[in-house]
C-alpha cells in the first residue's frame, strides 16, 4: 500500500537542476521535488508521495486529510494496547 502525505511548502530551491522544496508535515519538515507542480509556491499544500509532489492540495483539505491520519493513529494505537 502506497501512502501520500499532505505537507505546506516553506521554502522552494533549486538542487542539481530540480526544483525542490521544504515541505512541512505537521511540525516534521523534508525535502520534495516539486517540478511536476510548477505552479505550486511558498504555502501551498502538496501531497507527496516518496519525495515526489503529486498535486496541490487546498489548505482546507489537507488539514482534513491530516486529522484522518491522526484519528487513525490514535485507533491503531488504542487497538494495539487492547
Amino acid at each position: 500500500m502506497c501512502l501520500a502525505v499532505p505537507g505546506k511548502i516553506v521554502e522552494i530551491f533549486k538542487k542539481n537542476g530540480l526544483t525542490m522544496a521544504t515541505v512541512d508535515y505537521g511540525g516534521v519538515r523534508n525535502s520534495a521535488c516539486v517540478d511536476t507542480v510548477p505552479e505550486a509556491a511558498v504555502g501551498d499544500y502538496v501531497i507527496v508521495h516518496a519525495g515526489l509532489a503529486l498535486s496541490l492540495l487546498d489548505e482546507e483539505e489537507a488539514h482534513l486529510t491530516l486529522e484522518a491520519l491522526r484519528e487513525m493513529s490514535e485507533a491503531g494505537q488504542v487497538n494495539s494496547s487492547s
